[in-house]
C-alpha cells in the first residue's frame, strides 16, 4: 500500500515541477535556471521537512516516504540535471556545463543546510 502513496505523491510532485516548468520556460535562455532552481528549491523543502514534520513521530513511515520520496523525490530531478549538462556540454559550453553542476551540488548542500537551520531556529525560539 505504501507504494501507491509515495506514487500519488510522485504524481502531484512531478505535476508541480512540470507546472513551474512550464511557468518559467525561456527557449532563448542558454542556462537551465527553472531546473537549477527547483533543485535548490526541492533540497530546502526537504532538509526543512526531515527536520521538521518528517521527524515528529505523529506521521506514519507511510505519511513519511510519500512525502519525501514520493512528492519531494519527484519534484526535483536528477535526470534532467545529467541531461541539461550534457547538452550544454554537447553545444560547447564546458564552461557553464562546469558552473551548473558546480551550482547544483553545492547551491543544494547550502539550501539543505538552510532548510535545517531553519527549523533549529524555529525551535529555539
Amino acid at each position: 500500500m505504501i507504494y501507491l502513496y509515495v506514487g500519488l505523491a510522485g504524481s502531484l510532485g512531478a505535476m508541480l515541477r512540470y507546472g513551474i516548468g512550464i511557468l518559467f520556460y525561456q527557449a532563448d535562455t542558454v542556462f537551465p535556471f527553472t531546473t537549477l532552481i527547483i533543485n535548490l528549491a526541492g533540497s530546502f523543502l526537504l532538509a526543512w521537512l526531515t527536520g521538521s514534520i518528517l521527524s515528529t513521530a505523529r506521521l506514519s513511515l507511510t505519511a513519511k516516504s510519500a512525502i519525501g520520496t514520493g512528492f519531494v523525490g519527484s519534484f526535483t530531478t536528477f535526470s534532467t540535471l545529467s541531461v541539461e549538462t550534457v547538452d550544454l556540454y554537447m553545444d560547447g559550453r564546458l564552461s557553464l556545463a562546469i558552473l551548473y553542476i558546480f551550482l547544483s551540488i553545492f547551491g543544494g548542500l547550502a539550501m539543505s543546510r538552510l532548510g535545517y537551520q531553519a527549523v533549529v531556529r524555529r525551535e529555539s525560539e
